[in-house]
């Protein structure tokens, strides 16, 4: 049993040979009946199916593979960051693969070859479950070889926010947030670490103890996204902040609280909502927050994305139809957990947020921000 917590104790990297051919020498065979345990550690679970293929040339670790349709595979491990390389392709037929890991985190979308080719990418994961769980998707996923390496010393970019922001669940899909989609813009030197979760303001995120947990993982070198506004509007005990006061006071000790650690916080002004005005301009739902984050943003000289901006701009190009396919406007039989459908002007769908997380990868190559910029693919 591998301890949390305890890296050293396990012989990294972790070698994966998929397919039916015997294992390479040092590497520990994964095939079709590979289902995983907490005894073995690790293996296919038990949905999707697996295929195992063998060609039989070349002589080394692409000879054979498994063809996850819809599957996942999982390996323990001790929390914190790792490098994860993966080695995709077949010598007779084109391949289509694409892998998320744990909560639906988009790493590795559309990964092609032809036949004869192969890919080997790499793609930093950052656990906190005790788990690196990846999920195969595709017209024609392949999986060779998998390999995990120890990355503690890798920088992480750690998010706090709200449902926009969060790792939605698997049964909710296509619902998503746009941390979820983030982590394939960056090269493999940084963990996206999502603490974002749904419902809570920047109040109630500190009062429940998850920027504690931050603080718990954080390192000299870190970043820190902060996102919030949405629920900082409600009129509850729990969540509600006045924008130029306590809303103010409750950012800055995410700010003050990541510089204490030798990180950097980079302030998020919190993305629009779906409500147009009849002269097709989009209504301002946030009003003060923005300005109050602006105007703490240049009293703290902290980095800022104008996320309300940039959403603003796009929503109002895309139009009331447009916006649509952004957010999680469905119809009723659209999508298995929406068999009613839904009209949703706050949260998006996985395209939606794909869009957006596009516009925070452009807010940090705008900061320019080093050695943050030179992470971004």
């Amino acid at each position: 049993m591998w301890i949390e917590g305890a890296a050293s104790m396990v012989d990294f990297p972790l070698r994966f040979d998929f397919g039916t051919a015997e294992a390479q020498e040092g590497w520990k065979k994964v095939s079709d009946n590979t289902a995983f345990d907490t005894v073995l550690g690790y293996g296919f679970e038990k949905f999707g199916f697996v295929y195992a293929k063998e060609r039989g040339e070349p002589q080394d670790i692409r000879r054979d593979f498994c063809i996850p349709l819809g599957a996942a595979f999982s390996c323990e491990v001790p929390n914190g960051n790792y490098i994860v390389t993966v080695v995709i392709g077949d010598t007779l037929a084109s391949t289509h693969t694409t892998i998320k890991e744990g909560k639906r985190r988009l790493m590795l979308p559309n990964i092609r070859t032809l036949a004869g080719q192969f890919a080997r990418c790499s793609f930093a994961v950052s656990t906190t479950s005790g788990l690196i769980r990846l999920q195969f998707s595709g017209t024609a996923p392949r999986i060779n070889s998998l390999e995990i390496a120890d990355a503690r010393h890798t920088a992480t970019l750690f998010l706090a926010g709200d449902s926009t922001v969060t790792d939605e669940e698997e049964g909710g899909y296509p619902y998503t947030g746009w941390g979820q989609m983030l982590p394939c813009g960056f090269k493999p030197d940084i963990a996206v670490s999502n603490h974002a979760m749904s419902g809570r303001s920047s109040k109630s995120f500190i009062e429940e103890g998850r920027l504690e947990a931050i603080w718990a993982a954080m390192k000299p070198h870190d970043y820190l996204l902060i996102q919030f506004g949405h629920n900082d509007q409600k009129f509850d005990e729990q969540r509600y902040t006045e924008p130029f006061t306590t809303y103010k006071e409750y950012l800055l000790q995410y700010i003050e609280g990541a510089r204490e650690r030798g990180g950097l916080p980079i302030l998020v002004t919190p993305v629009q909502r779906r409500y147009f005005n009849a002269d097709g301009s989009l209504a301002d739902t946030h009003g003060d927050y923005v300005v109050a984050m602006k105007e703490l943003a240049v009293e703290k000289q902290v980095p800022l994305i104008d996320l309300a901006e940039k959403s603003r701009s796009l929503f109002e190009r895309l139009g009331p139809t447009g916006t649509q396919n952004i957010f999680m406007w469905t119809c009723p039989g659209e999508y298995e957990m929406f068999p009613h459908g839904s009209e949703d002007n706050t949260h998006f769908q996985e395209q939606g947020a794909t869009e957006i997380a596009g516009l925070v990868l452009e807010g940090l190559r705008e900061l320019n921000l080093q050695p943050l910029r030179m992470y971004l693919k």
